[in-house]
């Protein structure tokens, strides 16, 4: 896993060591690093147009999802397209998301990697690329603590899933494995009930007590606590250094092919998101809030935003090896069939502004486009 280039601390922004080694020729074939391309950049600081006159995005409006949120809300995503316009687009789920990628309503997304990982490995690697990390962390299991008291007392007992197959589902039931405990990974029955819920249902179903417990990102996990749940387990303790990606930056192939310029933009603007966030974090939190309000109309309260906003950290890196590990959680669980992730990173573009910005290249886990 590559090295962090800086301690662990609320909400900051990350870039990490090891990248891949490049020939210059290959990035200058494929325009990161041309001619074009640095016009195309001064052409953002300028406020002209880059290559398109839109780039649509989408994410979620979620914590998970604060480099957007935050890119939007504040302008910088903007500031660095200069005259090319933001369009974004809001989802409730990774596989609508996927969907609209391919079907080419969004070009780039913010996205978690089960999501990521399934659309690559539908489209035969023809759908999309990861380009950038953008968080780590901020997932959790919590408990109704007069049910559960221990790890152990989690055997037996009725938990909560986002869906079958995503993300913080595959880590439970690797979790489970991990205890000596069977559980049917489609029906999610076995030595612990998984119960797939929605996130906007699980704080319900936790309060009505039809489920015990839910292992859930931020701030979902939050709002249990704020209800009497407990913190039982830090999903971050499980990895080394305690980080692992939760949300990555994807790109459809097509729009990287042909505007290469609006990408790197992109990707400057998230650069210098995340290095907002970490430089104002207090300012960050707030702009998250106005951002979910803008979205939804509803901001989070502060027993919620506060723990929340703490267990999560944003990061250019990719997190690589992290990936690759929740794959294998998942052909291990039996929901995903071995899969060919040789090529599902393309990180030349947020290289090349990571050392424009003076900061550390980042590396692909030979995982990356040759």
């Amino acid at each position: 896993m590559p090295a962090a280039a800086h301690p662990p601390r609320r909400c900051r922004a990350l870039a990490a060591a090891a990248a891949l080694p490049l020939l210059l020729g290959a990035l200058g074939a494929c325009g990161y690093g041309s001619e074009k391309k640095n016009d195309g950049a001064n052409a953002a600081v300028q406020g002209r147009k880059l290559s398109a006159d839109t780039v649509r995005i989408g994410y979620f409006p979620n914590l998970t999802h604060a480099t957007p949120l935050v890119g939007e809300q504040e302008g910088i995503l903007q500031k660095a397209l200069g005259g090319t316009k933001l369009r974004s687009t809001t989802f409730n789920a990774g596989p609508s998301e996927i969907e609209a990628l391919n079907a080419g309503s969004i070009d780039i997304g913010w996205i978690g990697p089960s999501p990521a990982v399934n659309g690559y490995v539908k489209s035969k690697g023809k759908s999309l690329r990861i380009i950038s990390g953008s968080a780590s962390g901020g997932v959790k299991l919590v408990v109704d603590p007069k049910k559960i008291g221990s790890l152990e007392d989690v055997k037996g007992k009725r938990i909560a899933t986002p869906q079958k197959g995503n993300t913080q589902d595959v880590a439970f039931l690797n979790w489970i494995a991990g205890q000596g405990w069977k559980v049917d990974p489609q029906s999610g029955k076995g030595d612990v009930s998984v119960v797939r819920t929605d996130n906007k249902v699980t704080p319900d179903a936790f309060k009505s007590g039809s489920v015990d417990g839910a292992w859930v990102p931020e701030p979902t996990a939050s709002k249990l606590v704020s209800e009497g749940g407990k913190v039982l387990l830090d999903e971050s303790t499980l990895w080394q250094d305690k980080k692992f990606v939760i949300t990555n930056v994807i790109v459809s192939q097509k729009f990287l092919e042909e505007h290469p310029d609006v990408v790197e933009a992109v990707l400057r603007g998230s650069v210098r998101t995340n290095a907002w966030i970490a430089a104002n974090p207090d300012r960050a939190k707030a702009s998250v809030n106005a951002a979910l309000k803008r979205l939804g109309g509803k901001e989070l309260p502060a027993e919620v935003i506060d723990p929340a906003w703490q267990s999560l950290t944003t990061t250019d890196d990719p997190l690589a090896s992290t990936l690759q590990a929740q794959a294998d959680h998942a052909v291990k669980a039996g929901l995903l069939e071995e899969p060919d992730l040789s090529g599902i990173y393309d990180l030349r573009p947020l290289n090349k502004v990571l050392t424009a910005e003076g900061r550390p290249s980042v590396g692909a886990a030979k995982l990356g486009r040759q």
